[in-house]
């Protein structure tokens, strides 16, 4: 977002990539952490594996105002 000229409050979609299901409280939590009000519009999804043994991955789509 940075190298972008974005902040969070530039974001308006988000897809979340869990391993397991099990982590979506925590995940859900940090989330409403970072995005307070008015948050994007999200998709969580459940899949077999990440990269590197990531158990979380998340794609966001930012819009630059202007």
């Amino acid at each position: 977002l940075q190298a972008g000229g974005c902040t969070f409050a530039n974001v308006v979609r988000t897809t979340i990539y869990v391993t397991s299901m099990a982590d979506y409280p925590a995940v859900n939590e940090t989330y409403g952490k970072r995005f307070t009000s008015a948050p994007p519009a999200r998709s969580t999804v459940e899949v077999a594996a990440l990269p590197k043994g990531a158990r979380v991955e998340i794609d966001m789509i930012a819009r630059v105002a202007g």
